[in-house]
């Protein structure tokens, strides 16, 4: 995974979500706690330290920053704070050299952070859309990828299903639902 793919996910987050700013954000995004303003603010949070933590390659631990959205920022707000922490994750992704290892629970390479940014943009957009009644599914071209690099051992099946249930956002037959996971994003 690259660049390319941290910016289709940006893309349809914002197609999918940008027409519904005027919508009651502050309800429960799906099945999270939080609602739908907090899992926005957690996407662009996360995409900001993907990028941090490429910039600046730590070997044993994350860098000691977050990310705080106003409390007056709107959903377009944070949604154009979205697109930018997911265009800063995009450019550490272009300029990194794809044998830097910057630290994610272990060694993680540029790919594993491409990845953990495509994921964190189509769980959670999946998340708010639910929180705001709206019908969408990630798309199958993303969710393959990001399958592939952080689930090696997923079951088989559709690819948008399966990440869902790697996730503990859905069931899929002959499975129990997960309580509990890890991707795996860390590579030596």
């Amino acid at each position: 995974m690259d660049a390319s793919h941290v910016t289709a996910a940006v893309a349809e987050t914002h197609r999918v979500l940008g027409p519904h700013t005027d919508a009651d954000w502050s309800v429960p995004a799906g099945p999270l706690e939080w609602s739908c303003r907090e899992t926005a603010a957690h996407i662009a949070h996360d995409l900001l330290a993907y990028a941090s933590q490429l910039a600046a390659a730590p070997a044993d631990g994350y860098l000691p920053l977050d990310l705080t959205v106003r409390p007056e920022a709107t959903p377009a707000d944070i949604l154009r704070t979205v697109t930018a922490c997911g265009t800063l994750l995009s450019s550490a992704l272009t300029t990194t050299a794809p044998t830097t290892r910057a630290w994610h629970w272990g060694p993680c390479d540029p790919t594993g952070f491409a990845a953990m940014g495509v994921a964190e943009l189509l769980l959670h957009t999946h998340d708010i859309t639910q929180g705001l009644a709206l019908p969408w599914t990630p798309p199958t071209t993303l969710t393959s990828l990001v399958l592939a690099r952080l689930f090696p051992d997923a079951p088989e099946g559709a690819p948008t299903p399966v990440l869902l249930w790697c996730t503990g956002r859905a069931t899929l037959p002959d499975h129990p639902r997960r309580a509990s996971w890890t991707w795996q994003a860390a590579r030596v």
